[in-house]
């Protein structure tokens, strides 16, 4: 959801535990798909994430079900290309803030808001649900009523309440109060639900409530306060509606919604994400070592990729075989995205046909995509070509980076030819030594793009990329 353009916007919560993944190396056969440095492998502690996509003008809006997976839950590898999996087929016919949940059974019901696009002015009691036993296939559509109120259903999430042997519901609505809250319903099939009673209400308006449960005997929601834009938490022994009360810092980058809560597997830290709702398309996350604390430090972006136009997400752990069935099923980009090492929130993108590295995001998004295809003059090599305008590569010209048609000739592709190495500032990431001028590296140099001798610590920084998607 979007709060510039609505007075109250929810958006879901996950928990899931974090490790990380080892690397392996790279074949160049066909279009390439290279990882930061190398091309990253499962390490058996995988996740899922589930998400819409919006694009700062609207290029990128799509309001399907989108699916990406993540070997260490910090790097996500969009699914099907970034195109939606399944659309509802009832209701405003889109959806927003997915929400997986495995069951008690193992198999998993998918929730979602039933709205679209960024009317955020109509009242909807009903919420998108689907069955699905290994997000490979989605059945049993339907939509669920959750309330009466003349208000919305934003950002539902559940969990198994052993106490009562149901699932709760939480999703933002306003209630009797005036204001937005958390409420909850319970079920126990995802058919029918109770009357919705109010989960949580400090006293002014909250959206977008994501549960950690069980953390040392400790259930803690975050949730988004409306009037700050900021992301906070709360705590409780129960999981009894109106149990919960405010404890933490409050932290944000800009204006934030959606938080996550995220545990590393190898570790103590734990991960809060967050969603940015005044520019369509990219998170942010913190981390504490303790989360009794609720207290963060901004993460480095280095450490982390979202899926391309991303909003509103769910993330969850899967097991090794549900990982390799998803990306059998659904197959990886067949493009990549370039992330700079010392500016990691620009990406390379094209630009009036000049190379150079901006901020994420931006439109159009596809100047960002690259189809990195065997070197034009050496296929031990690299060449880089346009998504956007495939008869199109990156070349040099006079050390620039353009954009050209391929005329074909012997110059051409030696100018668009790269040879892959080790990161020049960090060997994990990766760095592209020209082929006809092999001194010279690919490198930003006041964001623009252009190959250059490396010598300072500066010059290495700006000649490493991060090669994902």
């Amino acid at each position: 959801m979007n709060d510039s353009h609505r007075p109250d916007a929810p958006q879901p919560s996950r928990r899931l535990f974090l490790g990380m993944a080892a690397t392996v190396p790279l074949a160049l056969s066909g279009a390439l798909t290279l990882g930061a440095g190398t091309a990253r492998a499962a390490t058996g502690a995988p996740y899922v994430m589930g998400y819409f996509t919006e694009s700062p003008n609207g290029l990128g809006a799509n309001y399907g079900l989108h699916v990406a997976v993540s070997t260490d839950g910090l790097e996500w590898m969009p699914l099907n290309q970034n195109n939606p999996v399944v659309t509802p087929t009832e209701g405003t016919g889109g959806l927003r803030d997915p929400y997986f949940l495995r069951k008690q059974d193992g198999t998993f019901v998918v929730m979602a808001t039933d709205l679209m696009a960024t009317d955020f002015t109509q009242t909807n009691q009903y919420i998108h649900i689907w069955d699905s036993v290994d997000l490979r296939s989605f059945d049993n559509y339907r939509r669920l009523k959750l309330h009466d109120n003349d208000s919305y259903s934003w950002a539902p999430e559940a969990f198994w309440d052993a106490g009562r042997s149901e699932y709760a519901i939480i999703f933002s609505s306003v209630d009797s109060s005036g204001h937005s809250v958390i409420m909850v319903s319970y079920t126990t099939d995802f058919v029918t639900a109770t009357t919705a009673v109010t989960f949580f209400d400090p006293g002014y308006a909250v959206i977008d409530g994501d549960l950690a449960l069980d953390v040392d005997g400790v259930n803690y929601l975050y949730f988004k306060n409306s009037s700050t834009a900021k992301l906070v938490g709360a705590k409780s022994t129960s999981l009894d509606p109106g149990s919960f009360t405010v404890f933490s810092t409050a932290v944000n980058h800009g204006a934030t919604e959606a938080p996550i809560l995220a545990k590393s597997q190898t570790d103590d830290t734990w991960y809060l994400w967050g969603d940015s709702y005044t520019v369509n398309g990219v998170f942010y996350a913190w981390e504490t070592s303790d989360l009794s604390l609720g207290t963060w430090t901004a993460l480095d972006q280095k450490i982390y990729t979202q899926p391309l136009n991303s909003k509103h997400a769910t993330i969850q752990p899967i097991s090794q075989t549900e990982y390799d069935n998803l990306v059998t099923a659904w197959s990886t980009p067949t493009w990549n995205r370039l992330k700079s090492y010392n500016y990691p929130g620009r990406y390379w993108r094209h630009s009036s046909f000049v190379g150079r590295i901006d901020p994420y995001p931006f439109d159009p998004y596809t100047d960002s995509q690259w189809t990195i295809v065997p070197g034009l003059a050496d296929s031990s090599g690299v060449s880089f070509q346009s998504v956007s305008y495939p008869t199109r590569y990156l070349r040099h010209s006079n050390f620039q980076l353009k954009l050209d048609v391929n005329d074909s000739t012997t110059q051409f592709a030696q100018d668009a030819t790269f040879y892959k190495t080790a990161g020049l500032a960090d060997s994990t990431w990766t760095s592209f030594r020209s082929y006809n001028y092999p001194t010279r590296y690919i490198r930003h140099s006041a964001f623009v793009l252009r190959i250059d001798p490396i010598s300072t610590t500066t010059d290495q920084s700006d000649a490493t990329f991060s090669v994902w998607y």
